[in-house]
């Protein structure tokens, strides 16, 4: 029995009606406490109810460990205040911030809406959070104190304050402060909510960016680009191209949408307007199709050769699988998680094993961009039957 589903989101959404952020604040403030308190016998509990361990689960990528591909995306934990606790809810690993150079307050509120009816999120944060200064300092205390389990990424975002021109040596000045404290990166351009920042998603504003990053990054620390789904087939081979060209590690697909096609809410009631009439980017089911033709598209650019992780309304078992089989090496979820409550995570990686033991698979890995693989087989053995 799911008490989430049956009973706590139905009380929430609909009839104390919680505002989205209020609410997300205060389970970011109680998972803030249990990651204090990492022996107590309340994670205990949530390791035995959320976590499931399953070797076919596993992966090697680009040097670390991830005993689950399923991640939690950045926006959730903005300023790493939970980074202790994501490995007792499922999570095989977790992507803090988008983090800024300079604290910033974010848009004004209300910046942040749930469309139930879409199993959507509209939010238009703007990057709030208290600045890589503090992210740092939290974060050092959290390596101290505890050993980490899950790979924990560190998203960095560009100031507002900043102007465009000067945007690389905003994200070098974050990345200088966190660079030993995570285990990868991620070079956030694609956020809609924050004043020309997509511009840096052209191939030469992205490549000054990388290129500084890289000139600093002795440790070798994995560095990935979050891209738009809304970017242009082009722009996207782009990026590709910078991707190798910088030696990225991968590269993320995909953030929110400014798109509004398709939606069946009419009216947010906070605002009384139309999605189409607020501003901010799509999260969750309205963004799944999308990204994964994007995750497709890389897929067969690389022939595989650059990881994907893969995000963008997942929901289910089937929605990761998909995912994984158009080519992703990972995937993280955010709004699903909202809508689906703590046992999600668990429900995927079930789903997963089933998926595996159907289609004779021995690992994870080796269902990644099965769809293509299954593709050259059939071309293969059409080719011989000729």
């Amino acid at each position: 029995m799911d008490i989430y589903q049956l009973a706590i989101r139905p009380l929430l959404f609909n009839v104390v009606k919680t505002d989205s952020e209020w609410l997300h604040q205060q389970t970011i403030r109680s998972l803030n406490w249990l990651s204090q308190t990492p022996a107590s016998w309340v994670n205990q509990r949530l390791k035995q109810s959320l976590c499931l361990y399953d070797s076919r689960l596993e992966q090697n990528l680009f040097g670390l460990n991830f005993p689950n591909p399923v991640g939690l995306a950045a926006g959730f934990d903005k300023d790493g205040v939970a980074a202790g606790i994501w490995s007792n809810l499922g999570f095989g690993f977790a992507e803090v911030g988008t983090v800024t150079f300079h604290a910033q307050p974010g848009n004004p509120r209300p910046r942040l809406f749930r469309l139930p009816l879409d199993k959507a999120a509209l939010n238009r944060m703007g990057f709030n959070n208290s600045g890589a200064v503090a992210m740092a300092a939290r974060l050092a205390q959290e390596k101290h104190e505890l050993t980490r389990s899950i790979p924990i990424g560190i998203n960095l975002g560009k100031s507002k304050v900043t102007p465009l021109e000067a945007a690389a040596k905003d994200y070098l000045d974050s990345f200088r402060l966190l660079k030993d404290l995570g285990d990868y990166f991620v070079v956030n351009v694609s956020s809609p909510n924050t004043p020309g920042l997509r511009s840096l998603q052209d191939a030469s504003m992205l490549s000054a960016i990388l290129n500084l990053l890289q000139q600093e990054n002795n440790t070798q620390k994995p560095i990935f680009v979050k891209i738009a789904p809304d970017l242009s087939w082009s722009a996207i081979a782009d990026i590709i191209t910078l991707a190798k060209t910088y030696q990225l590690a991968g590269i993320i697909a995909t953030n929110t949408t400014i798109r509004r096609d398709g939606l069946k809410t009419q009216v947010i009631d906070q605002t009384g307007k139309s999605p189409q009439d607020e501003a901010g980017g799509i999260s969750g089911e309205p963004l799944r199709d999308r990204s994964t033709e994007v995750i497709r598209f890389i897929w067969q650019q690389t022939q595989g050769q650059i990881p994907i992780i893969g995000v963008g309304g997942i929901f289910s078992g089937e929605d990761a699988w998909e995912k994984i089989t158009a080519g992703a090496s990972l995937i993280q979820v955010y709004t699903g998680w909202i809508y689906e409550g703590p046992l999600m995570v668990r429900r995927i990686l079930a789903g997963l094993l089933s998926q595996l033991e159907q289609s004779g698979l021995n690992s994870i890995n080796e269902a990644v961009g099965l769809e293509f693989k299954n593709q050259r087989r059939q071309e293969a053995e059409g080719r011989r039957q000729e």
